[in-house]
């Protein structure tokens, strides 16, 4: 198969991850040979009134209307589906717009789903408040746990939810046998893969039918935009589609050509970021002041043989307790002088941050003790500074307490 200007399609000359990173999802014209374009338009013009009527009425393929169809949007979405291996991707305008639209689109009321009680405490919020109010119910397992998730499984359930790796925390589950578990249930298995993006973890080829992800991160890179994407299967994509074209949780024109840009850097960015943090967390683990350190790439980390097998590298998210309390852990966040303390991940720039007021703040204090976020627990996303900086700002944390 040959696009418009007589090459072959991408996808069926075999190309790596990295190359798929810079060129999938990008057409190439005489006019826009080498950059892709934004389309800021909120609408399309037709030559017809037929012309319209058969866009609008999905008998002429084309744009519509940027709520659902924008050629910048459509590039960045079929690049990430490209580097995920997955038929089809729909781009949303947040992370959590993307789990709210997955969730809309595939449940009603009665159903259940069964959710990892490691995940960010918003979708906690998400699924206790406002799914339930629409009649979903959601009962939580420790993310690796086997015995707990099938133990949970209800003839009403129809998906399985989890982080790999989980926020803030770093654990993680056996993907592949999840999926055998749902697949012998008729069902879903969902996969929130943000923290290692398909630069360092590909959840399909483990079995996955649905794959998440909170674009802000690492996606982005620079902590610039706002996005989130879906992806699976077309006819799983398709009622994802629906509700992005009815309920309009859209990403911008403007983000999507950010995201391409940012897509470019990911497999860079991401073994960076992973070495960085790899060195951060092995000299945390021994110094006196910290209880304990959070990071699947060390070997004391309770699934580090499991995630050696199920990723390429460790991400840069890492997480440790300091001895003492919450004034202790304030105390070394505020210490420092250049990270940028603030709750957002995956940015070229160290951030630091408290989940138990942060991230997972509106967790109850018994939703806390069973995720892990205790009141001493920091969170670091390794950013791409020197790390010999970073360690030396660490070191004023530590001696801070």
């Amino acid at each position: 198969m040959t696009n418009d200007n007589g090459r072959k399609d991408l996808l069926e000359l075999g190309l790596s991850l990295e190359t798929l990173a810079i060129r999938a999802g990008h057409t190439q014209t005489p006019e826009l040979e080498h950059a892709e374009p934004i389309f800021p338009t909120s609408s399309y013009v037709y030559a017809s009134a037929a012309e319209a009527a058969a866009r609008f009425g999905g008998e002429l393929p084309g744009n519509i209307y940027s709520r659902f169809t924008n050629p910048t949007v459509r590039a960045f979405e079929q690049r990430l589906a490209a580097m995920e291996g997955a038929e089809r991707c729909v781009g949303t305008a947040s992370g959590m717009a993307a789990i709210l639209s997955t969730f809309i689109a595939l449940l009603k009321a009665g159903d259940h789903i069964v959710c990892s009680r490691s995940v960010f405490g918003t979708t906690v919020v998400m699924l206790n408040k406002f799914m339930a109010k629409f009649g979903v119910e959601t009962t939580f397992v420790d993310l690796n746990d086997m015995d707990q998730w099938q133990a949970a499984i209800r003839p009403e359930t129809k998906m399985l939810f989890l982080e790999a790796p989980s926020n803030p925390l770093g654990g993680t589950a056996d993907i592949a046998a999840l999926a055998e578990l749902a697949h012998s249930k008729d069902i879903w298995l969902a996969v929130d893969n943000c923290f290692c993006t398909p630069a360092l973890q590909q959840p399909f080829k483990m079995g996955a039918d649905i794959v998440i992800h909170s674009a802000t991160k690492y996606l982005d890179g620079q902590g610039r935009c706002v996005g989130g994407a879906v992806l699976g299967s077309h006819e799983l994509m398709e009622e994802v589609y629906g509700v992005l074209r009815t309920c309009g949780p859209s990403m911008s024109p403007f983000n999507a050509w950010v995201f391409l840009k940012g897509l470019e850097t990911l497999n860079l960015r991401m073994q960076a970021h992973s070495s960085s943090a790899l060195k951060l967390a092995q000299w945390l683990e021994s110094q006196p002041q910290i209880e304990k350190v959070h990071y699947n790439g060390l070997v004391s980390h309770p699934q580090h043989e499991l995630a050696a097998k199920q990723q390429s590298a460790f991400s840069g998210v890492l997480a440790f307790e300091v001895k003492g309390g919450q004034d202790e852990a304030w105390r070394f966040i505020d210490a420092t002088q250049f990270m940028s303390i603030t709750a957002n991940l995956g940015d070229a720039k160290t951030t630091i941050t408290h989940p138990a007021t942060t991230t997972h703040g509106r967790l109850t204090p018994e939703e806390k003790v069973a995720a892990g976020i205790t009141p001493n627990l920091i969170r670091v996303s390794v950013g791409l500074e020197n790390v010999d900086d970073l360690q030396a700002d660490l070191a004023r944390g530590l001696a801070a307490i």
